[in-house]
């Protein structure tokens, strides 16, 4: 038995997914997040059921690639119950799907989701007069707490099974767009009542978020607290992590023979382990908690709204703020984000400028060298330095490839409360990439430049790329790590003590040596994962375009970083 929930961006579709099959697919409060169908058997009832989570669409017929994957998946795959998962406080636009999907002739169910929402701004939804007129089941639901979810699950049970006595009165409906709109509006003036709204503070913020003045200044505000929390918890945690640490390393390869093979290889893993647990996670969990809390309060699509201008000015729209907002914790979900555009032209400088974007692995850079040596400021500045370079790659993209960039429609979803849950289980969704994925890289890649060392192999490496080195003014024995950070790029920071014999950087590198190698870190080739991503998404050659792109960019961004340094020390 197989049940596809089916709904717009923001009504709470993957939330109910996620709340009962567990963490396995992406949740976010604004547009393009979900980009792909996932599925996961839950048991109902004494029934194994296969659910499926559609990407959030707007309507059926539409040209965007996201809507195309749930376009055909319902018609490819034998689908036993539509949950078409609705939003109670905007029942008139989500109506509109509603009917597309009544077309389909196949049982349905609408799950009438955040009724609490709707409860607080004084809307009272007649569900059994819906339910009636639909002619299919109406169940209402707060996916974000659990309410309702039972019922909804042994509705769809009885709807599978025939049980339940409904018809359509919608079957065939016109796949004019016009007239869904218009009977939206004319079904929710029906059976919605507008009752006295209960405004909070909650209502007023947005006076002051989207403001033209204080939006931008308050966005400011939160990014710097952002970054300071981030720095202040990685600050207490690591030293004392890196000492219990470095105090094993040292007992360890002391009684194998700290110079013999084996000592060698044993302290490059060591190093390896050593860093993901004292230098990346330290930095990467309050980071991914800030950002997944971001999403669900609903900030993220203010910052689309307030970002719009800028999109513009180097040739996008707002909405091509998303791949940018999620390539800060993946550079992987932000290139497949880049579906929800409508045109090639769009997309493929979506996903060049969305590379460009320092993931949560580069963030181990970032803070591992510039925040802890040069203090938060620094490294804040370096963010606000790497959106310049954005702008100004955007800008000459755009000449190069000219087209006018539409308007944005942007659909505003409400200020939530976040779960502790949900948010804690987003950032587990991608720690548990680093610590399944990445981190056994990082203790391979470790080992495997010790045994260079050893050998004394590592030199040819280093010449490989000595031109860029030079031309930066960074140490020759950098250009492995920079190699090996083409695979994972935590390996950049890791195996950079390696290369250079100690943890210490500031021992054995200036200031202006520490930001010039982040810059280029932040910007030169993507770890191989986007490299596949990129060739999926905009095809092999598009992919070698923007591979070039980004080692020209680095090196440009890596020189005026040079620079900038020499003059301000």
């Amino acid at each position: 038995m197989r049940f596809a929930l089916v709904g717009r961006p923001n009504c709470g579709k993957s939330t109910l997914f996620n709340n009962v099959a567990g963490y396995k697919a992406e949740t976010g409060n604004f547009h393009g997040t979900t980009v792909t169908f996932t599925e996961s058997k839950v048991r109902v009832a004494g029934e194994v059921v296969n659910l499926v989570d559609l990407p959030g669409t707007y309507t059926l017929t539409g040209s965007n690639p996201a809507e195309a994957v749930a376009k055909e998946y319902l018609a490819s795959n034998n689908v036993d119950v539509i949950i078409n998962v609705v939003d109670a406080s905007h029942l008139a636009q989500s109506l509109e799907l509603t009917f597309e999907l009544l077309s389909v002739n196949r049982p349905m169910i609408v799950a009438m989701n955040m009724m609490d929402e709707a409860a607080r701004m004084g809307l009272r939804v007649d569900g059994p007069g819906l339910e009636k007129k639909l002619g299919v089941r109406v169940v209402p639901l707060i996916a974000s707490k659990g309410r309702g979810v039972k019922g909804l699950f042994l509705a769809g049970i009885e709807t599978a099974r025939g049980t339940a006595d409904y018809e359509s009165r919608f079957s065939g409906f016109s796949d004019d767009p016009l007239d869904r709109h218009r009977l939206g509006q004319v079904v929710s003036a029906e059976y919605v009542r507008q009752g006295e709204r209960n405004l909070t503070m909650r209502d007023r913020l947005d006076d002051v978020l989207l403001h033209p003045v204080w939006g931008y200044v308050t966005l400011l505000m939160i990014l710097l607290l952002f970054f300071q929390a981030v720095y202040g918890i990685g600050r207490v945690i690591e030293p004392p992590l890196m000492a219990i640490f470095n105090r094993f390393i040292v007992a360890t390869t002391s009684s194998l023979g700290a110079q013999s093979f084996l000592g060698v290889l044993v302290n490059g893993v060591l190093q390896g382990v050593t860093a993901g647990v004292a230098i990346v996670l330290p930095y990467l969990l309050p980071f991914l908690l800030g950002l997944g809390l971001l999403e669900d309060i609903g900030y993220l699509p203010r910052v689309a709204f307030l970002m719009d201008v800028l999109m513009h000015r180097i040739g996008l729209h707002g909405k091509a703020i998303v791949p940018f907002i999620l390539g800060y914790g993946c550079n992987v979900p932000a290139i497949m984000s880049t579906r929800t555009l409508e045109e090639p032209r769009d997309r493929f400088m979506a996903a060049a400028l969305a590379t460009l974007v320092p993931c949560a692995a580069r963030l181990a850079v970032v803070f591992g060298l510039v925040a802890f040596y040069l203090g938060p400021l620094a490294a804040l500045g370096l963010y606000v330095f790497n959106l310049l370079v954005i702008a100004i790659t955007g800008k000459l993209l755009t000449h190069l490839l000219p087209e006018d960039a539409p308007g944005l429609i942007l659909e505003m979803p409400p200020y939530r409360v976040p779960t502790f849950k949900a948010v804690f289980n987003k950032a587990w969704f991608r720690i548990r990439e680093f610590v399944v994925e990445a981190w056994p890289t990082l203790i391979a890649g470790s080992g495997v430049l010790a045994v260079l060392s050893y050998l004394n192999l590592a030199i040819y490496f280093n010449l490989l790329i000595r031109p860029f080195t030079w031309l930066l003014g960074l140490p020759a024995e950098v250009g492995v790590p920079l190699i090996f950070g083409i695979l994972r790029k935590e390996l950049s920071l890791v195996m950079l003590g390696q290369a250079l014999g100690t943890m210490n950087f500031d021992k054995v590198m200036t200031p202006a040596q520490l930001f010039t190698f982040t810059v280029f870190v932040m910007f030169y080739v993507p770890c191989v994962a986007t490299l596949i991503m990129l060739r999926r998404e905009v095809g092999t050659k598009g992919m070698w375009w923007i591979t070039a792109l980004t080692v020209i960019v680095a090196l440009v961004a890596g020189l005026a970083a040079r620079g900038l340094m020499t003059i301000i020390l």
